[in-house]
């Protein structure tokens, strides 16, 4: 155990720094912008492009993988959401952002940085997989929810082709299909290059942590709304075991891909929910207090993940 606090120290330290800053400096909102540009448009995707540029291609052809991850992630919503529609009669509306929170966990700004720390280079791939096509499958479904709720009043042709123009042109997306392109091709990288994509992924990590700091000390906590109950044991404990359950039902994969998998299902709520309430106006100050709330209990609920992991408790294969 003391070794898996040794390993997250450091890592939620980074988030507390942000924090502390921000509540020192009292800068606004305003002044986090040009650090998100980097962290999106540069560190991130250089990380994403070095780990899937240097794997085996045969590595990345793991179509099952994602599909398991992605099938599981979206039971889970599917499950919150008509629990949230049907039983507790909230719109659709916000229905759907509140499903988003139990299921959309913040893998892009925290996954790669824990899942590398914690299993090494070999999570570098499944972990970029699932960066990549999870959020591409958020980018189309939480518009299509809520153009169905009628919060998106655009023509479906020029909805559809905005969500189509942000999923090709993500960075991070971007990134991971040039790395893919590369891995393929066999091509060498000059050595400037090189140097120059590590110096960007080795700033993604701690920019993303300090600059996740940073977002929760902007959104201070005002209340705390009766839903989180529910959606606490959905994204922390729920969304874990229904991911680790699907990859063992679907195929042999290796422990750090299912680990890694696991890991990254643990994760809090991520930022991009309350991104999305507010572009649509829907459950706003929820959706702020939920990420919060998520991130702080997951400085307890990750550990004990990790625990399981590493003692052997939690076995990569359940049904072997």
């Amino acid at each position: 155990m003391a070794d898996i606090v040794a390993l997250l120290l450091p890592f939620f330290g980074l988030i507390l720094i942000g924090y502390l800053a921000a509540r020192v400096t009292k800068q606004p909102a305003e002044a986090l912008g040009w650090m998100n540009t980097f962290i999106i448009y540069a560190a991130l995707p250089a990380l994403f492009f070095k780990l899937v540029s240097r794997t085996p291609i045969e590595d990345l052809a793991r179509i099952d993988f994602i599909v398991a991850d992605i099938a599981a992630t979206y039971l889970v919503y599917g499950v919150l959401f008509g629990f949230i529609y049907f039983a507790r009669k909230a719109s659709f509306a916000d229905a759907t952002i509140q499903s988003f929170a139990g299921a959309y966990g913040n893998i892009g700004y925290m996954g790669p940085g824990l899942a590398l720390l914690a299993f090494g280079e070999a999570a570098a791939v499944p972990v970029a997989l699932i960066v990549c096509f999870e959020n591409a499958m958020h980018f189309i479904v939480a518009p299509a929810m809520m153009a169905v709720a009628g919060g998106d009043r655009r023509p479906p042709l020029q909805l559809a082709g905005e969500v189509l123009r942000k999923v090709a042109l993500h960075p991070f997306i971007l990134s991971t299909a040039l790395g893919f392109i590369v891995a393929a091709s066999g091509a060498e990288i000059p050595l400037a290059g090189q140097r120059l994509v590590d110096y960007l992924a080795q700033a993604a990590a701690p920019c993303a942590l300090f600059a996740m700091g940073v977002t929760l000390a902007l959104r201070p906590l005002n209340r705390v709304p009766v839903e989180i109950g529910y959606l606490v044991v959905a994204k922390l404990i729920l969304l874990p075991a229904t991911v680790y359950v699907v990859l063992s039902l679907t195929g042999d994969f290796d422990p750090v891909w299912v680990y890694s998998a696991v890991l990254l299902a643990g994760l809090p709520t991520a930022t991009n929910v309350f991104v999305i309430s507010q572009q649509y106006g829907v459950w706003q100050e929820r959706a702020s207090a939920t990420v919060l709330i998520t991130t702080v209990l997951s400085v307890v609920t990750l550990p004990l993940l990790l625990y399981l992991i590493t003692t052997g408790m939690l076995p990569p294969d359940l049904f072997p």
